[in-house]
């Protein structure tokens, strides 16, 4: 690996740390939020280890997964991850769209939702390492 991924990697650690804070405060919404980060900045870690490059300005988490080539390798589960992550980057800053999401945002939800992003986060590491 090169300073480049390590720097979206080191965001993706921080990212988490907050996310983590968030949840313990109850603020679901914004750990949702920060959870999406997380997953959007580890597909970027692998986007630049494919191309050298600064990543694509996109939010778009299975467009992101298609650009660093493993949309293929993804699992249901992850797959399904970042299916529930996709909204709370851009629909939360709207009213009707937040109304609806804060509803989904129990604690159990927003647990395991951190736990199934601190796997991808987990996954995606280790697919740099090889």
């Amino acid at each position: 690996m090169f300073d480049k991924v390590d720097y979206w990697l080191e965001l993706c650690d921080d990212d988490l740390k907050v996310a983590r804070n968030l949840l313990k405060s109850k603020d679901y919404l914004w750990m949702g939020f920060l959870c999406h980060l997380v997953a959007e900045k580890a597909l970027k870690a692998m986007i630049t280890n494919i191309t050298g490059d600064v990543p694509p300005k996109d939010h778009r988490l299975i467009k992101l997964a298609e650009l660093a080539q493993i949309d293929n390798e993804l699992s249901e589960e992850q797959v399904a991850l970042l299916s529930k992550l996709q909204p709370l980057q851009i629909e939360v800053r709207y009213p009707s769209y937040k109304e609806r999401i804060v509803a989904i945002l129990t604690s159990d939800y927003c647990k395991e939702l951190l736990q199934e992003t601190e796997e991808f986060l987990c996954w995606t590491k280790s697919r740099l390492e090889k």
